[in-house]
């Protein structure tokens, strides 16, 4: 699959973000409030489906994922995503790639749908024994397995 990188949040469709993380399951916010995250974000990465034409993106937006770090020796992958019709194509797996090179000094930690574990351990991410979260929406996190 051709793939277009990007790694700025210019041109982004914010709605469609927002679409994408309620479509996978994943926490979801309006799109004002995802915009503000990603640019926010020390390493963002968005994926468009064909090539690049006149120095823009072609195509429709099929995945993207953020992370915020201290830029020093510690980060935290947020929102990885990829529409369904793409997935299992190697469009998570390039995503995560190329954040993980930008955090390549940091200790990284990130969170996954329960069920998704595996596909993180091939990138070499392993389960933590200890981890603690305060989730504003706890009773939600609990039901969808993120808590005990």
């Amino acid at each position: 699959m051709d793939m277009d990188l990007r790694f700025d949040c210019i041109g982004v469709d914010w709605q469609l973000v927002s679409d994408t993380l309620k479509r996978v399951g994943m926490a979801y916010h309006k799109p004002d409030k995802q915009r503000k995250a990603f640019e926010n974000s020390y390493a963002v990465v968005f994926v468009y489906q064909g090539g690049k034409q006149g120095g823009g993106h072609s195509g429709q937006m099929i995945g993207f994922g953020r992370a915020i770090s201290d830029g020093a020796y510690q980060a935290a992958i947020y929102d990885v995503a990829v529409i369904p019709e793409y997935q299992r194509q190697g469009v998570g797996t390039e995503i995560m790639k190329q954040i993980l090179v930008r955090l390549s000094s940091c200790n990284v930690i990130l969170y996954a749908a329960p069920g998704k574990e595996g596909f993180y351990r091939t990138l070499g991410l392993r389960k933590m024994k200890t981890a603690m979260a305060l989730f504003r929406r706890a009773e939600i996190m609990q039901e969808k397995g993120f808590t005990d």
